[in-house]
């Protein structure tokens, strides 16, 4: 597994991978614009240029983006759902101008319209972005906690998504460690972590897979709240990281914390530190 953080692009686009590179990571996520806004700007000449100048320096290795969190295609009609629409359109057009060779999406919440309408929705909105835009960055789709009426929780909703879509192939999964144990995926044994990644295989195929966020959880298993904690803090604790990060079939595959920190990353750093320890 690469191992890495998100990493915020204040200050420029190439302060992401400068700031990665200093706690050392191997791969970093990033937004393509704020994260809390349906549109952001086009990205200029001179901050492309920066960028590419840094992505060239191979300070890191693997550098991919995670979606806005206003986006919502799981959303009944209406001007949420066009806005949701057209600036998915617009992230993975600023993706494409980046190199990033996926983006983790959310797949959404119903509203309470019901799973199956939401998964509907799901799929006539991808099904619309991708009609529309040509790109080799994918969308991965996240697994959720489930908190509220999102999305995502359970492997067969990403399936039923995938099998919808007609474009599958610019599809892809992300994992996150917390939300698949407040999923209710108990991952603390190499036995539980084995069964996600057996039922991902059968109903996706592995290959699908193609990152993910390594993250403590602050809540119980099945709780379904999303609230992420530091290695080892919560309460998956530190030793079922340990047959995650030593899995033969993450081979290459980019492992990104999304856990809180301060202005100088510290915590990164020594999040970083205590997985790669277990390491074999």
């Amino acid at each position: 597994m690469i191992l890495g953080a998100h990493m915020s692009t204040a200050g420029g686009l190439e302060q992401a991978i400068l700031r990665g590179a200093d706690v050392g990571c191997d791969c970093i996520q990033i937004f393509v614009k704020n994260n809390m806004q349906w549109f952001g700007k086009p990205y200029t000449p001179t901050e492309l240029s920066a960028w590419n100048l840094e992505v060239a320096s191979g300070k890191v290795q693997i550098i991919f983006g995670h979606t806005g969190y206003l986006i919502n295609l799981g959303a009944p009609e209406g001007d949420n759902r066009q806005k949701s629409i057209r600036s998915l359109k617009q992230e993975i057009e600023l993706s494409t101008q980046l190199g990033l060779p996926f983006l983790v999406m959310h797949p959404g919440a119903h509203l309470k319209q019901g799973e199956e309408v939401g998964i509907r929705q799901v799929i006539s909105g991808l099904n619309e972005v991708f009609n529309e835009t040509v790109s080799p960055t994918r969308i991965a789709l996240e697994i959720t906690a489930g908190q509220g009426t999102s999305l995502g929780a359970k492997i067969e909703h990403l399936a039923a998504i995938f099998d919808g879509v007609k474009q599958s192939d610019r599809l892809g999964v992300c994992l996150d460690t917390a939300h698949l144990f407040a999923a209710g995926f108990d991952i603390r044994t190499p036995e539980g972590w084995d069964k996600v990644l057996t039922k991902l295989d059968s109903l996706i195929g592995l290959s699908s897979l193609l990152g993910i966020h390594l993250n403590d959880s602050k809540v119980e298993l099945g709780s379904h709240v999303d609230r992420h904690d530091h290695i080892g803090k919560g309460k998956i604790g530190i030793e079922p990281f340990r047959h995650i990060v030593n899995d033969s079939r993450l081979v290459g595959i980019p492992g990104s914390l999304e856990t809180p920190k301060s202005k100088d990353c510290h915590e990164d750093r020594e999040n970083l530190r205590l997985l790669r320890d277990l390491i074999k």
